[in-house]
């Protein structure tokens, strides 16, 4: 349940069954937990937990949508109008025994024949599994500022969707620091570039070529118009600032790295794919969170390091889809500094553009250790203060050029 604005996301104690019997009790409607008016007053197949044959007649155990499972019931197979949910059941099922946990998948006890119990949880596990990641796909559609679909799938593990990460369009600063430094100016250009737009004013060149692709080297800075810029939303200088234009899904990756991002279209070389979001915090308060996450072998903070190091971008707890995009060394997205309604160098919008051609279904990446242009390798690493030293965390990106350590 959220807050008031500015507080932190306090999660619900309470189960999903409990809430829903609390609604049933109270005759009270709440669609974010299966209740609604229908649901009141019918009842809908949510899945299906169970399977046995009795006096030759198959039946399913069903788990009752908005209903508690205390009132799960047995059903006959021929009462069920439900082909989608049975498919799900029975992939589930065969999913369990192709990886040689059981023998036989039925058990004879009293003339009747069951499913053996670690089947039979494994198929509820999946199902709820199922449902969660549905939600949260939902919700992350639901607060995303693109055009583009947010994907999310599981077919490794029973790991469902994160329950302490919160999704986030923008930075989000820690009190006493200002993202937006209060810019009142724009260009006037009728159709840019001109002689006098953002980057030129800044002393750099446009980033983007006419076909809206980067152009610039890695290191140098983005300056794209603003919201006083006379330019309109089709200006070829405004790019970061629309957000991702590819869906994109967050997919649980077989070989330990955890979640991980694709994409589910073809992307060109050297254009722009997602923004890096997350708290904006001190160095020092970075440097506390740093020993704690090192323990827990997370790495989410970022160094806005593009002039000076006094701010870091902690993406661990609030962020986009860039909390979820591992590591490699040898990635397809690359840094950029990118500024746009905030003109203060020490507090660059961080995006994430591809350094080549990247077939749909291809795994994102970005190299943890690269600022810009800078590339902190491990030798270079050796060379910090002891109060940077923090615990190395094993590599496993799988590159032939792996350096074997994250940091």
């Amino acid at each position: 349940m959220e807050g008031w604005r500015g507080a932190w996301y306090v999660p619900c104690l309470a189960s999903l069954e409990t809430l829903q019997e609390l609604c049933r009790k109270e005759n009270l409607t709440c669609k974010s937990i299966g209740i609604t008016n229908k649901s009141l007053k019918s009842y809908e197949v949510e899945y299906l937990c169970d399977y046995k044959v009795e006096e030759g007649k198959a039946y399913y155990l069903v788990k009752w949508k908005g209903w508690p499972e205390s009132s799960n019931t047995w059903e006959p197979r021929k009462h069920l109008n439900c082909p989608l949910l049975i498919q799900n059941f029975l992939r589930d099922r065969n999913e369990y025994l192709s990886r040689g946990r059981e023998g036989k998948a039925m058990k004879v006890r009293n003339h009747v024949k069951t499913l053996k119990p670690a089947i039979a949880d494994y198929i509820v596990k999946k199902a709820k599994q199922r449902i969660a990641l549905q939600r949260w796909k939902e919700e992350l559609n639901r607060k995303k500022n693109h055009k583009a679909m947010i994907l999310v799938e599981n077919t490794v593990d029973l790991e469902g969707p994160p329950l302490d990460f919160y999704y986030i369009n923008e930075y989000k600063p820690a009190p006493g620091i200002n993202v937006l430094n209060g810019i009142t100016t724009g260009c006037e250009c009728a159709d840019c570039p001109a002689e006098k737009c953002c980057p030129k004013e800044a002393g750099f060149i446009l980033a983007y070529n006419k076909r809206k692709k980067l152009k610039i080297q890695p290191g140098l800075p983005i300056y794209e118009c603003n919201s006083y810029c006379r330019c309109g939303p089709d200006c070829p200088n405004r790019i970061v600032q629309k957000g991702t234009p590819y869906s994109l899904c967050i997919f649980r990756t077989n070989n330990g790295r955890g979640w991980g991002v694709k994409t589910l279209q073809k992307i060109k070389t050297n254009s722009f794919v997602m923004e890096y979001v997350g708290e904006v915090i001190t160095s020092e308060e970075a440097e506390r969170r740093g020993q704690l996450y090192d323990n827990q072998g997370n790495t989410y903070l970022f160094d806005l390091d593009y002039d000076s190091d006094e701010f870091t971008v902690d993406a661990a707890r609030y962020g986009n889809v860039s909390h979820f995009v591992n590591h490699s060394c040898d990635p397809n997205l690359q840094v950029f500094n990118v500024f746009i309604d905030n003109l203060d160098l020490r507090l660059p919008r961080i995006a994430l553009f591809s350094t080549r051609t990247i077939k749909a279904g291809e795994e994102l990446t970005f190299d943890y250790q690269m600022k810009g242009s800078i590339d902190l390798t491990s030798d270079s690493a050796e060379g910090l203060s002891p109060s940077k030293k923090r615990i190395r965390t094993v590599c496993k990106c799988g590159a032939v050029c792996c350096r074997g350590y994250l940091n």
